[in-house]
């Protein structure tokens, strides 16, 4: 090859590398489509009661947590896309979190641990498996809104406007911290390249207080739960969104038959005709652990704070809602 030969060579190997190069850096900048957005609704264990590290005499020396988990090596393989090999939590950067803890500082960042009650990075709720599957399944990038406070009624804190009555102030505060979200997508999320964002499912994760008011609450459960899907659609533009009701998941042991028939209510209004093919009820009563394999032996209320109980039930949500999701494309 002559000199004048390499040197065009050398000038045409250049410029495609220039071009691939500088497509590589154009694909990588164009935005991935609208954001999509799933709420997470409930009360005090879609807050996040899981333990992810704290051991000791008051967490039953660690037994049940994340940690203790992730040292199982049966359990590990399922877990370990939660950890960094140096130990630290992993953050997955394509999903996003934001959860507006009542009189807390908001949370609103990458999906990581700690978007709990407590803060800031032992505990967890169901977003955090939830939102592995999502993201693993889009392109787009993901935005979680948690809308979740303990101790809460259908009937009465959440009550949809359908329900008649007073509105539910937590129903109210629901919807007005999704139009909070929306308002401040681009200070609470710098890397928000305004690509539009689209509203893609609800999740519902609840039943505890419904369930101790047997006589006034359950006789309705099915119906305000009806209710609110209709009303959160409406209010939203998104008359198909598809919802996930995640069941009771509590080990109750005290009047069964009651807390029976508030599973039954769930899985009744999700199954209505109106809702098929864009309304799921997830079974999650397997996922309960014994409480003295457990960090909290004494919280039954709370799943005994069992890390491998949230993390299931965030896989199966997460999983429910993906079904739901590959049916409407």
């Amino acid at each position: 090859m002559s000199q004048r030969s390499r040197h065009s060579f050398v000038q045409v190997g250049w410029a495609l590398f220039l071009t691939t190069l500088l497509a590589t850096a154009a694909h990588a900048a164009a935005p991935k489509g609208p954001l999509k957005i799933f709420i997470l609704a409930g009360q005090s264990n879609m807050e996040g009661q899981a333990v992810a590290d704290l051991t000791g005499k008051n967490y039953n020396e660690g037994k049940g947590t994340l940690n203790f988990l992730l040292n199982d090596p049966q359990k590990a393989p399922l877990l370990q896309h939660l950890k960094n090999a140096d130990g630290s939590w992993a953050v997955r950067n394509d999903v996003w979190c934001r959860y507006k803890r009542e009189r807390q500082q908001l949370l609103a960042g990458p999906l990581t641990m700690g978007f709990s009650i407590y803060g800031p990075t032992h505990h967890f709720g169901p977003e955090l498996q939830f939102g592995h599957v999502l993201g693993d399944f889009f392109d787009n990038q993901v935005l979680l809104i948690k809308t979740a406070w303990g101790g809460k009624s259908l009937y009465k804190d959440f009550r949809p406007p359908s329900s008649g009555g007073e509105v539910g102030p937590y129903y109210t505060k629901m919807m007005a911290e999704i139009r909070e979200t929306l308002e401040n997508l681009k200070s609470d999320f710098p890397d928000y390249d305004d690509s539009g964002y689209e509203f893609s499912g609800l999740v519902w994760y609840h039943g505890w207080n419904d369930g101790v008011e047997p006589k006034k609450a359950i006789p309705q459960y099915e119906q305000n739960l009806v209710n609110l899907i209709q009303d959160v659609r409406r209010e939203l533009k998104k008359p198909e969104l598809p919802v996930v009701v995640g069941e009771l998941t509590g080990p109750w042991v005290k009047a069964p038959d009651e807390w029976e028939q508030l599973r039954k209510a769930q899985r009744a209004a999700a199954e209505r005709p109106e809702f098929k093919g864009s309304v799921l009820f997830v079974e999650t009563h397997d996922f309960v652990r014994k409480p003295e394999d457990s960090p909290n032996p004494t919280h039954g209320h709370h799943e005994f704070g069992n890390a491998e109980t949230y993390f299931l039930v965030g896989d199966a949500l997460g999983k429910g809602m993906r079904k739901l999701c590959e049916s409407n494309h």
